[in-house]
């Protein structure tokens, strides 16, 4: 947990640049494909004419010690135990920045997700106790809680629809909220004995790490130096060591950039600008790295290594199931195997997609737009792929050498049964239940007055719906068109505007789409919209500041909305929305008449022919009976 701002290997550039943390599906398919292939050689290596040497390897003592105190170790539990601790951590890094910035911050949205990720953490212990009452294997309940996130993310991309960002979103939520439950089980479940002197030194650092947090501590060497203490006391004390991981990030701070900090940063820039040396250099990147928060500096440090080389590994100690004849045949007559399996599967399967259903009816609205039955279906399917943390708590769960395999062989063939259920459930339903209109040309999202920005009566009968860009310099001409447009039909029509930054061409429109959103708080939103456009070739952030704070907003309120969080959430959910109906571009626009979706409007959108199109659709609307 070393800070960012420390020299990094050469290679963790390359690591950084594939893993992109959770940014786009083909970074999550090859994280997946890692670890795919490292359980394919574990396979291939403990069923090889050299697999005495798999075991041998991984069971190699390791130990290390200062003076009569030290921890001994084979090289398996060094890696369940001592890296495995990392993954963990990071997984309380992302779980910290949910809760306090993410999807979770928002309990309204979350509550679909969070009520489906409790049914599949229950029912597939429920199916998985039906079929092991009693015994050790009933210990071995765990096993089928949780989801591997990677191969969960990986699989939809390969499997899933083209269109699945707002699926991806509800199961990366569902999983995060899995990830807890299947954490605060693991800790509560399966520890075995408890040393209290130990815990006591655990807790207290546990509070050291709380103290630098309000001492706003943003240096990670001293974070570093209380964690691996605290790691060594949890281990000591019984308690599985890898929790020491989870608790710490959830401690560790998380916020948006603070403007002080920003500034400095800036000021310390200029300085190296103007005057490049070693000594600027190093203030010039201590400032940067200040302006960003410990939990996602080390979110970002991390997540490369315990995607890429940790989990891997884990995959290689842990999924070397000898399959043998008499393996094969005792996992197919175990109740074990076949609970793992049921749990799993079917549990996963029916426990998520029954328990959206239930909250879709009862809550109505709940569900994002867009987001199918056939989705979640598949979504809840892939669920059933729980590997990392299964094969981690098999570890844990099931001493015994012969019963661990078993339960082992349930979580590889699960694997393999989720992903071709899921796929299935993706063809098919794609086949029986189509999507209900085509989403390229209908809008997808209905207008909500409470979420939308609205020119006019809210109630028009004619509506016009704008996914623009402030930086785009169509855009700024098809402002000119609505305002004819609003002026020809007066109360008849209600303009609507949603965001499109296109972000890959136009440097600053995501920001300036920010900061209208921040402004909305404010209520000048239409006031920042029309100076950003009249302004389109000049957004840096400067200059966006300078035109709210002329136009007599409070940007120091401004500055701590835009850190909230909330108005980027505002602007993401356009943009997914934009991209789930495939638009070419910005503008473009979705016209209606009241009763009705607005569908797109094709061809060009000047004032003229905007009017004509509205005009047909106010003469359809009076013919209509």
């Amino acid at each position: 947990m070393a800070d960012v701002t420390e020299s990094r290997p050469r290679w963790h550039g390359a690591l950084e640049r594939i893993a992109q943390a959770r940014r786009g599906d083909a970074s999550e398919s090859l994280a997946a494909v890692f670890v795919l292939v490292a359980t394919v050689l574990a396979l291939v290596w403990a069923n090889s004419p050299w697999s005495d040497t798999y075991d041998a390897f991984w069971h190699t003592r390791l130990a290390i010690s200062v003076g009569d105190v030290g921890i001994d170790l084979d090289l398996q539990h060094w890696v369940n135990d001592g890296l495995m601790a990392l993954f963990f951590f990071v997984i309380g890094l992302e779980v910290k920045r949910e809760f306090a910035m993410g999807e979770l911050r928002d309990r309204s949205k979350a509550v679909v997700p969070l009520a489906a990720a409790l049914a599949g953490l229950a029912l597939p212990a429920v199916l998985f106790l039906l079929l092991n009452p009693g015994g050790e294997q009933a210990s071995a309940w765990g096993v089928v809680i949780s989801t591997d996130t990677a191969f969960l993310l990986g699989a939809l991309a390969v499997v899933g629809p083209r269109r699945a960002e707002r699926l991806r979103i509800f199961l990366l939520t569902l999983a995060v909220a899995d990830d807890v439950g299947a954490l605060a089980i693991i800790a509560l479940v399966y520890t075995d004995e408890l040393r209290v002197l130990p815990l006591v030194i655990a807790g207290v650092g546990l509070l050291a790490v709380f103290q630098l947090r309000r001492l706003q501590v943003w240096r990670g060497g001293a974070y570093l130096l209380i964690s691996v203490i605290t790691w060594v006391a949890f281990y000591a004390s019984g308690v599985h060591a890898t929790l020491a991981g989870v608790l710490i990030a959830l401690l560790l701070p998380v916020y948006p950039p603070r403007r002080h900090e920003v500034e400095r940063a800036a000021e310390l820039t200029r300085a190296f600008r103007q005057s490049p040396n070693p000594e600027y250099a190093r203030s010039a990147r201590l400032g940067l790295e200040r302006a960003v928060s410990v939990n996602e500096r080390l979110m970002r440090l991390w997540q490369p290594y315990t995607a890429f080389i940790i989990v891997p590994v884990f995959a290689l100690a842990n999924a070397g199931v000898p399959l043998t004849a008499e393996t094969l045949q005792a996992a197919a007559t175990s109740p074990l195997t076949w609970g793992v399996v049921l749990g799993l599967v079917v549990g996963k399967f029916v426990g998520i997609s029954g328990a959206t259903a239930v909250m879709a009816r009862l809550r109505p609205g709940s569900i994002a737009p867009g987001l199918t039955a056939t989705q979640v279906g598949g979504g809840a399917a892939l669920s059933g792929i729980g590997f990392t943390i299964s094969l981690f708590i098999v570890d844990l769960a099931l001493p015994d050498p012969l019963l661990a395999d078993e339960a082992r062989v349930g979580v590889l063939a699960a694997s393999v049964i989720a992903l071709g259920l899921g796929a299935l459930v993706f063809r098919v339903g794609a086949r029986l239940r189509p999507e209900p209109f085509d989403v390229s040309s209908v809008l997808l999202r209905t207008v909500d007055p409470r979420r939308d920005h609205i020119r006019g009566p809210v109630d028009a009968p004619l509506t016009i719906v704008e996914y623009g860009d402030f930086e785009c310099p169509f855009c700024s001409k098809a402002t000119g068109s609505t305002r004819e447009v609003r002026a020809y039909f007066g109360n008849e029509v209600r303009y609507v505007f949603r965001h499109f930054p296109l972000e890959d061409v136009h440097p600053n429109a995501r920001l300036a789409a920010e900061v209208a959103e921040a402004a909305s708080e404010q209520g000048r939103f239409w006031d920042v919209h029309d100076t950003f456009f009249a302004h389109s070739d000049a957004l840096d952030r400067e200059s966006l500041l300078g035109y709210c704070a002329d136009l007599g907003l409070d940007v120091d309120r401004l500055e701590d909305d835009l850190r909230d969080g909330e108005v980027t959430r505002r602007v993401t959910d356009d943009q997914i929305d934009a991209r789930g109906s495939e638009l070419p571009g910005t503008p473009t626009f979705f016209l209606g008449i009241r009763g009705s979706r607005p569908r797109r409007h094709l061809g060009p959108y000047d004032a003229k022919t905007l009017i004509a199109a509205l005009e047909q659709m106010r003469e359809r609307m009076r013919e209509a009976p």
